[in-house]
């Protein structure tokens, strides 16, 4: 899907467009999974975040998978969603709503994931090249570092890179978003990754 233009919508379906995103991003997939499983609160483990990272330090790799998995998928499915029912001028406020909804969900107190997963998936919903580029990047890394918050971070800064040269600005704006947020939101990791002290895939925190 190519991304066009806001300037034909009312404000009003602009803000629809972002609750929407918002809403469909706020489930909680890696709670609900795991309190599911029998396993508890992920949040009570680890990092404390609901994201499929946390849940892998359950031992628990299906659970992971299908965390990561879901994550992904309701990025993509708010941007297609709005896409359709409004317009693709609204994708990009979809976009950058599901990613905080995932990050930010009413229902925990507006305390939820980092937003990997679900940024990659709002990614292939606006364009498939940047979520292309970026989810190689990221397994690439994670193959050969092995850490996955540097994975995680080089994919998303290769997706700017690949925003700026595909879409023009209604793709590069919520794309350099969202890296910028996500960014910011590993704030703790990056502190780790430059001393030293990230912990690798598949290690407790």
């Amino acid at each position: 899907m190519t991304p066009y233009t806001a300037a034909t919508i009312s404000m009003a379906m602009l803000a629809a467009a972002f609750v929407a995103g918002f809403l469909l991003g706020s489930i909680p997939f890696g709670l609900i999974l795991t309190r599911a499983a029998g396993l508890g609160d992920i949040r009570a483990i680890g990092s404390g975040n609901i994201g499929a990272t946390n849940v892998l330090r359950t031992g628990n790799k299906k659970l992971a998978a299908a965390t990561l998995a879901l994550d992904f998928l309701k990025g993509a499915a708010a941007v297609w969603i709005v896409a359709a029912a409004i317009g693709p001028g609204a994708a990009g406020l979809a976009a950058v709503g599901a990613v905080l909804g995932h990050c930010h969900p009413p229902w925990l107190r507006f305390r939820g994931g980092k937003g990997v997963a679900t940024a990659l998936g709002v990614f292939l919903g606006l364009a498939w090249p940047v979520f292309l580029a970026a989810a190689l990047t990221w397994l690439a890394m994670a193959k050969l570092v092995k850490i996955s918050s540097a994975s995680a971070l080089t994919g998303l800064a290769v997706a700017v890179v690949v925003a700026a040269f595909w879409g023009g600005w209604a793709l590069f704006w919520p794309v350099a978003l969202i890296t910028a947020y996500v960014y910011a939101r590993h704030h703790a990791n990056i502190r780790r990754l430059i001393a030293g002290m990230e912990p690798r895939i598949g290690q407790g925190k």
